[in-house]
């Protein structure tokens, strides 16, 4: 199984909680743009140049961390990338409402990671066990 240290997780969550919240002050979606590319990076080639930098700073080696799961940090990348997407494109329609709406749910959905419960986790296990049971029906 893959994984990634914790302490990156957390820095991306952070880094979109930050965006979200700069966005949403000045009403600008350009901010997002750090977040978005970031993810959409790390999604399509798998270089995330935010954890790039943050893994020098880790005080021990990444190994000796918490590790999350790779498959499901991309399963809750797709989501964030999707939001962001979303609230950028909103934007630029100058469609405001939807931006606010976009860019508080993956911020909320990011800070509520950061407290403890991960979003895209439970949506992710839901979609697994319906699944399994559509699957598994005796007709």
């Amino acid at each position: 199984m893959k994984t990634i240290p914790k302490p990156l997780v957390m820095a991306n969550q952070w880094t979109i909680v930050l965006s979200v919240i700069i966005a949403l002050i000045t009403q600008s979606a350009w901010i997002l743009l750090i977040p978005l590319i970031a993810n959409l990076s790390s999604l399509l080639t798998g270089f995330h140049p935010i954890l790039v930098v943050v893994k020098r700073f880790l005080s021990k080696p990444a190994n000796q961390y918490i590790q999350e799961d790779r498959a499901q940090l991309r399963f809750n990348q797709w989501l964030a990338v999707g939001f962001l997407f979303v609230a950028s494109l909103s934007f630029i329609l100058n469609q405001i409402v939807l931006f606010n709406i976009a860019t508080v749910m993956v911020g909320l959905a990011a800070l509520i990671a950061i407290l403890g419960f991960c979003v895209g986790c439970f949506v992710r296990f839901q979609y697994q066990q319906w699944n399994y049971r559509r699957k598994n029906t005796v007709s």
